[in-house]
């Protein structure tokens, strides 16, 4: 199988770029490699509230690959066996949703590493097989070497005890870096009372955590609720940003699309 060479996310996020994920609930191949060649260097597939499966996941991992993107794969909450399946199907980042204490950190590293950090088994044939030749990994044992520092485990922030533990967390070896949760991050901060993503509380919140990670040299993102506010979340430090979901840009092609030709 010959896929086109992708820079890994980590890769691109190591030269400091902002990198716009798409966020896919849709579970449809098809559909994820039209967006991924639309010019996303990264396709997010949501298994926690998008329509994703492990079938879907394997399927569209492929699709994305070979329309030249990353993949990041976001798990349901606890599916710490989903941690290690998506990196053996070839996605390069997982995100794990309700880190909420250290020990949630541990477990989610401990299923994302290769020993000595963490706790993976082998069984990454088709992550191989998606690679191929060119990446000159030698071997198994070359490959194994490699997906330490080459695949990403980013921890969601999204409630007050992940707030709280947010040094301890960013401490665990093995975990690359924190992802926030605008929408939760909101409700837990108000008690529930409304679901404000672009809140002063949240923002104040999201600033403060990038500062952390960047602090603690580990990769800090967010879902970008409103494409107005990337530039400001880039200032911050947010070289990860999850913008736009796939029913959010068909919608938007399709209003754009109608309003021209209305006007005409």
């Amino acid at each position: 199988m010959t896929l086109p060479a992708v820079p890994s996310l980590r890769e691109r996020l190591s030269r400091d770029e902002t990198v716009f994920t798409a966020w896919s609930h849709i579970a449809s191949a098809h559909l994820v490699g039209v967006i991924a060649a639309s010019g996303y260097r990264d396709v997010t597939l949501d298994m926690q509230h998008g329509a994703h499966d492990e079938r879907s996941v394997f399927d569209c991992i492929e699709a994305i690959r070979r329309a030249g993107s990353s993949v990041t794969v976001r798990v349901p909450v606890g599916r710490w066996d989903m941690v290690s399946r998506a990196l053996d199907f070839g996605a390069g980042t997982v995100i794990a949703p309700m880190i909420n204490s250290v020990e949630d950190a541990r477990t989610f590293a401990a299923f994302a590493k290769y020993p000595p950090v963490g706790q993976r088994s082998w069984g990454p044939a088709r992550a191989m097989e998606l690679d191929g030749d060119d990446a000159g990994y030698s071997g198994s044992t070359g490959f194994l070497s490699t997906q330490n520092a080459r695949t990403l485990a980013l921890a969601m922030i999204e409630t007050k005890g992940a707030l709280a533990a947010l040094d301890d967390i960013l401490a665990v070896d093995g975990i690359d870096g924190v992802f926030v949760g605008p929408a939760d991050l909101s409700i837990a901060l108000n008690g529930g009372r409304a679901v404000d993503p672009l809140g002063d509380a949240v923002t104040e919140a999201a600033r403060a955590i990038a500062a952390k990670a960047r602090a603690a040299d580990k990769v800090a993102a967010i879902f970008c609720v409103d494409a107005a506010r990337a530039k400001d979340y880039a200032a911050m430090g947010f070289h990860l940003q999850a913008l736009m979901t796939d029913t959010g840009l068909i919608n938007a092609g399709a209003a754009s699309a109608l309003a021209r030709a209305r006007a005409t």
